[in-house]
């Protein structure tokens, strides 16, 4: 899971502890360059050839190279693609046989076809103010789920979004928090749990840093539910029926 990745980067030093508890593995997608030879402009099929090749005469357990998915036609695609979750991975990337490896973000060859995302309908209880241009304004904020637990009397917290609603919802929503203020700690401000959203998100992971103990991959607001009130947030049973389902 990337959650756990990040545990890896940024270190100086990486401790066995960490080794043992993270192993990773280097994932080889493409070959740039074969023999001191740039071959970018080669066929994306002469390209993984020699990927092949290369990773053959390593014989190294930590490097392999990415799995391939033949397909005949668009239901191929498509049955590939909504297995996605359960092979833990954000979609398919179709690649045109023919294609060269072009820098930048050239449109055409390839297409990252990711799965739709999954959602859950969460309240807004803290808010911050964002950075920059967004710096007078609250842009930033914590969102949570009822707790099963104690029968919808506790709320944990589940995720930080910042992104999705529009400039003027953003500003309408910020002169609500400022009304609704419960308490201030330093930037953030604590508010009346009742504004709901929607969440959209990738996946789910364990998290020890999160009192829910799951952390959403990604999240970011997909709709203010204006028709919501705080009996219709998502309980953490959501999040959990999702974490299982696709650990499976």
């Amino acid at each position: 899971p990337f959650s756990e990745l990040q545990r890896r980067l940024g270190r100086k030093k990486v401790t066995q502890k960490i080794l043992d508890e993270i192993p990773i593995k280097f994932l080889a997608f493409d070959c740039l360059e074969f023999e001191g030879i740039d071959i970018r402009h080669e066929p994306y099929e002469v390209r993984r050839k020699k990927l092949q090749d290369l990773l053959g005469l390593t014989r190294l357990d930590r490097l392999e190279i990415a799995s391939k998915i033949e397909a005949l036609d668009w239901n191929d695609v498509i049955e590939a693609r909504a297995k996605s979750r359960s092979r833990k991975v954000e979609g398919v990337m179709i690649k045109s046989k023919s294609s060269p490896y072009l820098t930048g973000r050239k449109k055409g060859y390839w297409w990252k076809w990711k799965v739709d995302p999954l959602t859950v309908d969460a309240v807004m209880i803290y808010a911050q103010a964002g950075s920059g241009r967004r710096a007078s304004l609250f842009t930033d904020y914590t969102f949570a789920v009822w707790d099963d637990e104690n029968q919808k009397q506790t709320l944990l917290p589940i995720a930080k979004a910042y992104s999705g609603l529009t400039h003027t919802e953003i500003e309408e929503l910020d002169k609500w928090i400022r009304k609704n203020t419960i308490e201030k700690f330093g930037p953030v401000r604590s508010v009346k749990p009742y504004q709901v959203f929607e969440l959209s998100f990738d996946s789910v992971s364990l998290s020890s840093r999160h009192k829910s103990g799951f952390a959403l991959r990604f999240p970011r607001i997909s709709r203010w539910r204006k028709d919501k009130g705080l009996r219709d947030v998502n309980s953490i049973q959501v999040i959990k029926d999702i974490f299982v389902t696709y650990q499976s």
